[in-house]
């Protein structure tokens, strides 16, 4: 008998939203050969017919819009599983429209010769794709590789197959599977001889599995994983209303579990008790934890009980470590119903509070404070991870300034998490964040690979020539 994968609804735990059958290695393997055999035909088309089915498969995306599903299934409040699916449809017509010119070859002739380069697909993609923003993560990796000429198979989280599978099925179904699984079925899928790219979004120790599956097989691998994000304040920053609304919901945006979060918050030592009662109002004006299908719900449950045991015990351990905690938002949840932890702000701890030094993924976030900007700075760089920073100031030049020293792969001037990106502009980490980049020309490119056609100006006719054993110069 087959096993399943049941999603229950994490507002409303006894509550079955659906259930899919776990993908052996079997079925594995067929999905891979079914792409496989479809892709070089669809690398032969032109880019520009790819892009139109990209676009195609955008309006499509907006017209199915399955955001009830996706809300039911990870506790995102509605309005923010339907930002997340527009969002995902802009990008595919992004990738659709900006495509022929980043695949396009490139060609030089000149004194030094003739030198062309092409963009060439790599063949099957294997995407294995996080529950915390599933559709944007998994229409990332699938629109940019199809654009390229790839084919793809999709792994994605147990605690989201069920939206990825509904967004998959408006792809051509020659182009992308997916299958389900756990660890093992992705190490089916990762580990395949005849996958040729991975693309993975998630948590360290997943990504440690899958780059050793695929160092045995030799497969490259493109990764965005964890943050622990610092948002630096300089003295001259702006508190408004506007600003701190951005701020909190920087932080607090699906219960935190985002990597690219506000994670720790550093503000001069003058400005910490004006800082902290601007926070607490921001609060009060945009967090109201509940059910995520309730209208005026911003912040939802925690995807499980393990997230919420997690969360509560670094507040439970900051509090044990004499940090105040004190409770944001409104509450119009039923908090024994499901998975919900009330959203918190914790003053008074040192660097080395695990809350502090590790990513806590969930609702709550440290405030700290520092005495000079040399110390925020080397503060804000400590760690292994580097994948997000801000800075705030008055003073573009200065938070640009700030901002190049960052050791993080995207850098936010006054903003921070979605409210700060663009789709022109390449994300990713340095350090242990991870490497590769979605978004941007850079990301697309992530999905090809440079061939060289080239005839030195030497062997050209009526060129100079060139010793046998001779070097270029």
């Amino acid at each position: 008998m087959s096993a399943w994968i049941v999603r229950e609804n994490p507002a409303r735990v006894a509550e079955e939203v659906g259930r899919v059958p776990v993908d052996d290695a079997r079925a594995v393997d067929a999905a891979v050969r079914a792409v496989e055999a479809a892709q070089p035909g669809w690398a032969a088309r032109p880019v520009a017919e790819r892009a139109a089915v990209l676009a195609a498969v955008a309006d499509a995306l907006d017209a199915a819009c399955p955001a009830g599903l996706l809300a039911r299934e990870t506790g995102k409040p509605l309005a923010d599983c339907r930002g997340e699916i527009r969002f995902s449809a802009a990008y595919l017509r992004w990738a659709a429209a900006h495509a022929p010119a980043a695949f396009a070859d490139r060609e030089t002739d000149d004194a030094a010769g003739r030198l062309l380069l092409r963009r060439r697909p790599y063949g099957v993609v294997a995407a294995v794709t996080p529950w915390n923003a599933p559709v944007i993560l998994t229409v990332l990796k699938v629109g940019a590789a199809l654009a390229a000429g790839n084919t793809v198979v999709v792994k994605p989280s147990p605690l989201a197959p069920l939206t990825v599978r509904a967004v998959l099925a408006l792809f051509p179904e020659a182009l992308a599977r997916v299958v389900q699984g756990g660890a093992e079925t992705g190490r089916a899928l990762v580990g395949h001889p005849r996958v040729h790219r991975v693309a993975f979004t998630g948590g360290a120790a997943a990504a440690r599995d899958i780059g050793a599956t695929a160092a045995r097989a030799l497969t490259p691998v493109v990764t965005e994983l964890g943050g622990n994000d610092a948002a630096v304040f300089l003295d001259d920053a702006d508190l408004s209303d506007a600003a701190m609304d951005r701020l909190v919901m920087a932080s607090f945006a699906t219960a935190g579990q985002v990597c690219v979060a506000a994670k720790r918050l550093y503000v001069p030592r003058a400005m910490l008790g004006d800082f902290r009662e601007a926070y607490l109002a921001a609060a009060r004006r945009t967090l109201v934890l509940g059910d995520p299908l309730e209208a005026g719900t911003t912040v939802g449950p925690v995807v499980s009980a393990d997230a919420a045991a997690r969360v509560r015990a670094l507040v439970d351990d900051a509090a044990a470590r004499g940090a105040d905690v004190a409770e944001l938002g409104a509450v119009r949840a039923a908090m024994d119903a499901g998975y919900f932890v009330r959203p918190t702000l914790l003053t008074g701890l040192d660097d080395d509070a695990p809350v502090v030094a590790g990513e806590q993924f969930g609702p709550t976030v440290p405030l700290l404070a520092y005495d000079s900007e040399p110390e925020a700075l080397a503060r804000a760089n400590a760690g292994d991870l580097g994948l997000g920073a801000s800075v705030w100031s008055a003073d573009e030049e200065r938070a640009f300034a700030f901002a190049r020293r960052f050791e993080a792969g995207f850098a936010f001037v006054n903003t921070h998490n979605r409210t700060g990106l663009a789709l022109r502009a390449p994300f990713g980490g340095v350090k242990r964040s991870g490497h590769g980049r979605e978004y941007g020309v850079e990301g697309l490119r992530e999905y090809v690979q440079t061939c060289a056609v080239h005839a030195p100006a030497a062997f050209r006719p009526g060129g100079a020539g060139m010793p046998a054993g001779g070097y270029p110069s």
